[in-house]
């Protein structure tokens, strides 16, 4: 999944002048493009390579992590997965109606850790952008504490802390329920761990789901 030697993400690292940057800026710069480049949506599985998710423009946690974690290899920075699940309550929003309501309970999740300056940093707010998180913020500006839906869930809504600059970043972490552990790749993590769905409803995810979801995320975004 980690196919960083694709020649649009070799353009992209060539074209972004990574490779010739320090490593905090390399390691910033990616991490600001998977976040705000690459918009909040639904891909088609979570397994696609890095680059379908490059192609596609958009992604959710898993799939943005996987291109994540591709830029971060082919420019030599350490990474691993770590994987989890979250109560649905933090996709309600984006799901809605039938969708919501034959969504599994516990949802398939993880961030990226990143290995720098001799320490592990935990990275997930790259999952939402940030014209949609801002969108979000002003549709709920009377929330100032906890919020959890619409692919957010956090203590302070109004101010997470989406920015790095050598810290750890938070979206859905106050939605986690249960630790699967880190992993060096996401293959490794999804061969031990993976939405577990029956075959009817992963039809109905990936043909009508996915596309209703994403077009709740676009309103919110362009509203």
């Amino acid at each position: 999944m980690l196919d960083f030697s694709n020649p649009n993400i070799q353009k992209l690292i060539e074209k972004k002048a990574w490779k010739e940057q320090n490593e905090f800026d390399c390691l910033k710069g990616i991490y600001n493009f998977v976040r705000d480049d690459i918009l909040f949506g639904y891909n088609v599985d979570d397994n696609i390579p890095a680059s379908k998710v490059l192609e596609d423009g958009y992604g959710q946690c898993n799939t943005k992590g996987t291109l994540f974690m591709a830029l971060l290899r082919a420019c030599k920075i350490s990474c691993r997965v770590h994987g989890f699940t979250i109560d649905k309550q933090l996709q309600k929003g984006a799901m809605s109606g039938f969708i919501y309501k034959n969504a599994p309970r516990n949802i398939f999740h993880s961030w990226v850790e990143v290995y720098f300056e001799d320490k592990w940093y935990e990275l997930e707010a790259f999952i939402l952008d940030r014209k949609y998180l801002s969108k979000l913020q002003k549709k709920f500006a009377d929330c100032d504490g906890y919020f959890c839906g619409y692919g957010v869930a956090v203590k302070d809504f109004q101010h997470p802390i989406i920015d790095f600059d050598r810290n750890n970043t938070y979206i859905q972490s106050e939605g986690i329920k249960q630790d699967f552990g880190v992993y060096d790749s996401p293959d490794e993590l999804q061969r031990n761990h993976y939405q577990e769905t029956s075959a009817v409803k992963t039809f109905i995810y990936r043909n009508l789901g996915r596309h209703l979801m994403n077009r709740n995320v676009k309103k919110i975004r362009n509203s």
